[in-house]
């Protein structure tokens, strides 16, 4: 099989990231990380700091019912600039249509952002799941934040939760549900080598 797109999804922590990079440069493929985010912002004529605060989350009850009031012309606060009615539906649906457009255009890498759901249908793209013990994941997070352990086990707990929260309200998928994904692979041994193994699977070199 000669795929077109390989889908990253990955727990917080796991290098998986870090994972995508090594693997588009090698592939010589498109990156759609960080870069996912900047289009949407310019898509959506906000700031790239308005859509971080949807990457992947589901905003609470409390949070849309304020924005519902701020629409309705109440003067309410919630912390974050809005801008043309922007919130976690609109990003859903600029995720959605963006990755589609990338996976038209040209050979990609695409890290998380439901992706493996977005791209299911599509017999010429690879979904690979990362995951890695927790000790590690604490290990790469504190190096990262500069967090304490405590901090930053409670930071992958809270991500992880708003990423599975993500996936099933937006795609109705549990996140780890090993028949999203062609390879679920640990990356204790280390990202170079989790690399190689999913580029092994996915084209045989």
């Amino acid at each position: 099989m000669d795929y077109r797109a390989l889908t990253i999804t990955r727990e917080f922590g796991s290098g998986g990231a870090g994972i995508a990079r090594i693997l588009a440069k090698e592939l010589g493929w498109k990156l759609l990380d960080r870069e996912l985010i900047e289009n949407i912002a310019y898509t959506a004529h906000v700031d790239t700091d308005v859509v971080k605060h949807h990457d992947e989350c589901i905003e609470s009850m409390l949070t849309r019912m304020k924005q519902n009031a701020v629409r309705a012309g109440a003067a309410v606060s919630i912390g974050v600039v809005i801008k043309d009615n922007f919130d976690d539906k609109r990003m859903a649906e600029l995720t959605r249509q963006i990755i589609k457009q990338a996976y038209e255009n040209c050979q990609c890498v695409i890290v998380g952002r439901g992706a493996q759901c977005i791209l299911r249908s599509r017999p010429d793209v690879f979904h690979v799941y990362v995951y890695a013990p927790l000790a590690d994941r604490i290990r790469r997070v504190r190096e990262r934040s500069g967090m304490d352990e405590n901090e930053a086990e409670r930071r992958i707990h809270t991500v992880d939760a708003e990423r599975t929260h993500y996936l099933k309200r937006i795609f109705g998928e549990n996140w780890r549900e090993p028949n999203l994904y062609n390879l679920l692979i640990s990356s204790h041994a280390g990202e170079e080598k989790a690399a190689r193994v999913i580029r092994c699977a996915m084209t045989g070199q």
